[in-house]
């Protein structure tokens, strides 16, 4: 029991790591090469968890031969354009000027309904209001309109506008994030004036608090504490 226990951590931290050393990536973003390489370690993973006559060196030297042919992989696919798009392929423009390219969609086998799904995510129903949608490499739709159908931004409006910067997380469920605070240069007396601010007394009271660079604060009180 103890041995099935280790084994299986072992391979559980060594496919994290894999994983980690993939990059920042949801699944949906994956290249084919990395979605492969994620179901060859999932599957190595489960024979040695499974069968404990299998010695876990088994297990893992295939695991980490895959994870290094990756890198390897990787460095090419950044050195060679060619690489890159032999092992990737390359994105395929489907819209162009409101026009499907039905070429282009029978190429990749992409249907009319995938196509509508994704303009729908973008906030578009008509295809004719597209300059370009391109079908990038990991299968999702970038969609760029036509220049009128982009709303409106504050530059094009002409109105003047102070920039808050990234909110950092000071309280997360009624704890108080030290490091956060000494980025913002404030401290747990300036946290207390906001709780009391807020008619609150202690940070335990709080689900989130986020303050942005000019100093304004987020707060979310928990549930039966407002």
């Amino acid at each position: 029991m103890i041995n099935a226990v280790a084994r299986t951590i072992i391979l559980y931290f060594i496919i994290i790591i894999g994983i980690r050393l993939m990059g920042k990536r949801q699944i949906g973003e994956l290249e084919p090469s990395e979605l492969v390489l994620s179901l060859l370690i999932a599957d190595l993973a489960a024979v040695p968890m499974q069968d404990f006559g299998i010695p876990l060196i088994m297990g893992v030297i295939p695991i980490l031969t895959l994870l290094c042919l990756s890198t390897i992989l990787s460095v090419l696919t950044v050195k060679s354009i060619r690489f890159r798009a032999l092992l990737c392929s390359r994105p395929s423009i489907v819209i162009q000027d409101g026009k499907i390219l039905t070429k282009e969609m029978v190429k990749n086998r992409f249907t009319v309904d995938e196509l509508m799904e994704e303009l729908r995510v973008a906030g578009i129903t008509d295809p004719s209001l597209v300059k370009y949608a391109v079908l990038e490499t990991t299968g999702r739709i970038s969609v760029l309109p036509f220049a009128q159908e982009r709303p409106a931004t504050v530059k094009d409006l002409g109105i003047s506008t102070t920039e808050a910067g990234l909110p950092l997380i000071i309280i997360s469920d009624g704890r108080i994030l030290s490091h956060n605070l000494k980025t913002r240069e404030l401290d747990t007396t300036w946290v207390e004036q906001q709780l009391r601010a807020h008619g609150l007394t202690t940070a335990r009271q709080v689900f989130l608090m986020t303050v942005d660079e000019e100093n304004r604060v987020y707060l979310v009180p928990k549930e039966g504490t407002a």
